[in-house]
């Protein structure tokens, strides 16, 4: 695992940036437990689902997860056998536990794992062939800003994949939804991880993000193309996916 310097001083990041590395660090060593426990490991089979766009993508020899936490989604892809995959965090602990993940898995050799702030990606433009990111982009001080940095470093032509919790829609699974996620998600992760605010953290950043024809909005302001948002179990998450298209 390297840890790179940042571009910019890492202070300007804000408040919010050091709030978020210190609540993963904490729940970190119960994180891998809970997104299989509170999803009923339906999380696996999304992460798959990104595997399958990339792979019909067609163009995928180096690959960055940004915002990896414990590399799940990077460890899913590996199946796809590029040249590289890079997982970037700001979170030691979380780095630290997906990096003995690697290990464990033989896969050393293919995942590297950088700290590095997801607004502030340590790589020039133009490096990768997908940049992807999985339940980050709502940890992100500013979403806009990070969706530009993943677009900097891809290649033309190359493929951002977002995948995120959304809102469904229908009025009994909607409120089936609001009241897991307001009262029984934050009850379990305080349980089981041990941190109040943690989980009561997720719910509220889940009901504050602009997501559907909100977020798509956002990757065309962050100069993505030909966008598309694929709805997974009855619409709690999404894949939305963007091409980078340079000017001729």
């Amino acid at each position: 695992m390297k840890d790179h310097l940042h571009r910019k001083d890492e202070s300007v990041s804000g408040d919010k940036t050091a709030a978020i590395r210190k609540m993963f660090d904490s729940i970190a060593w119960r994180y891998d437990f809970l997104n299989h426990f509170l999803s009923f490991n339906i999380d696996r089979y999304w992460r798959r689902r990104v595997s399958v766009i990339i792979r019909e993508h067609g163009s995928f020899s180096r690959i960055l997860d940004v915002a990896t936490g414990t590399c799940d989604l990077a460890i899913a892809v590996a199946r796809l056998n590029p040249e590289k995959i890079t997982g970037i965090d700001i979170s030691e602990r979380m780095l630290e536990i997906g990096q003995a993940k690697i290990d464990r898995r033989g896969l050393s050799g293919l995942i590297e794992l950088m700290k590095c702030d997801s607004e502030n990606i340590c790589f020039s433009d133009n490096s990768f062939d997908v940049a992807m990111v999985a339940f980050g982009v709502r940890n992100f001080t500013d979403p806009l800003e990070g969706l530009k940095e993943m677009h900097r470093v891809l290649r033309r032509g190359g493929l951002l994949i977002v995948l995120e919790f959304s809102k469904p829609g229908g009025f009994l699974f909607k409120r089936i939804y609001n009241l897991y996620f307001r009262y029984l998600l934050p009850f379990l992760g305080q349980l089981f991880s041990k941190d109040k605010g943690a989980y009561r953290y997720l719910n509220e950043s889940v009901m504050k993000f602009p997501d559907n024809e909100q977020f798509l909005a956002i990757m065309k302001s962050a100069g993505l193309s030909d966008l598309k948002q694929l709805k997974l179990t009855f619409g709690i998450v999404s894949i939305y996916t963007g091409l980078k298209v340079q000017k001729q």
